[in-house]
């Protein structure tokens, strides 16, 4: 690893827990930038394939906290970060902790019980969840909002650099997670809301494609029209990386704290319902991008780019 002047640096002994679809390249970041990491995920594939790129594995969190002062944490859910964390082989029994940073959408309130419990240990915590998919995660291109105080910063953002632009967007246990769940319930809504109206526009027989070359042009252009169609949904290939199930789990976690903070919340609520209602018919383990067969069984339409269209309706009546 090269700093700022050009010389060689030495990397740090690092600590990463949750080896999945986007801890993976986040990880492999790290490691390519000359960091040595310590790590732990009860996916035993995932743990094989990171060592085989130079990393370390470990049996449990503890012991990850055991080698590794500071301690990265990339979780699907808040009960798991509560377990990582506080649990009989938690991190908080790790003899080396210093610093634990969670680089998951966890939510606020998580994130606050969380650093109460390892104040009393006196480790520091960071909240940093992330955006931008697996592919930004890939190119190291991800937003990272990260929450502490202001030393534990500027110790952490030479570290997080690797995987993206750092921010630091507050200094209070939480903070991160409300500005992650802002942008998640924005990015919810905006694949909600595109999948509706490209669904009206092929059924009423425009092409999908130029719907979203003319939106692109236009005011109508979002992330979803950006990215997740073209790459995702017109081709049928749903491989955004981001499950139903967690795009449920942050739009729940938004609508909660915006009613905790007395916010009205009425087009998030909405939301919720029809991502709750993909979770329920279409399944809560598929990409979020089949949001739009939701819509499609329904209109009784294929969103799809015109050769994969044709390939569609052969194997339908082959």
């Amino acid at each position: 690893m090269r700093n700022e002047h050009g010389v060689r640096s030495e990397g740090r002994t690092i600590g990463f827990i949750g080896i999945g679809n986007i801890g993976m390249p986040m990880a492999c970041r790290l490691l390519d930038a000359g960091h040595r990491l310590h790590v732990f995920d009860i996916n035993k594939a995932s743990v094989d394939a990171i060592v085989g790129r130079g990393a370390i594995a470990e049996g449990s969190p503890v012991d990850v906290a055991t080698r590794a002062d500071t301690v990265l944490v990339s979780l699907p859910t808040p009960g798991v970060l509560r377990q990582v964390v506080g649990g009989p082989d938690g991190v908080i029994n790790g003899r080396a902790l210093r610093v634990l940073v969670d680089l998951s959408t966890t939510g606020p309130r998580a994130a606050a019980e969380a650093a109460a419990l390892l104040a009393e240990r006196g480790v520091a915590w960071a909240d940093a969840p992330v955006s931008g998919g697996v592919a930004g995660a890939r190119a190291g291109k991800l937003a990272v909002m990260v929450s502490c105080a202001a030393e534990t910063f500027s110790n952490l953002e030479p570290l997080l650099s690797p995987i993206g632009q750092v921010f630091h967007v507050g200094n209070e246990p939480g903070m991160g997670q409300v500005m992650k769940l802002a942008n998640n319930l924005l990015s919810a809504a905006a694949l909600a809301a595109t999948s509706e109206a490209i669904v009206m526009g092929v059924k009423a027989g425009l092409s999908p494609r130029m719907m979203i070359d003319v939106l692109n042009a236009g005011s109508g252009r979002n992330s979803a029209t950006a990215v997740k169609f073209p790459n995702a949904i017109l081709p049928r290939s749903f491989n955004l990386g981001f499950s139903s199930s967690l795009m449920l789990k942050d739009v729940a976690l938004a609508v909660e704290e915006a009613e905790a903070l007395g916010v009205p919340i009425q087009v998030g609520r909405t939301v919720r319902q029809v991502w709750q209602q993909v979770v329920d018919e279409i399944g809560g383990s598929q990409d979020s991008t089949t949001f739009i067969q939701l819509l499609e069984q329904h209109a009784g339409v294929t969103v799809a780019d015109a050769s994969v269209a044709d390939a569609h309706a052969v194997a339908k009546t082959s």
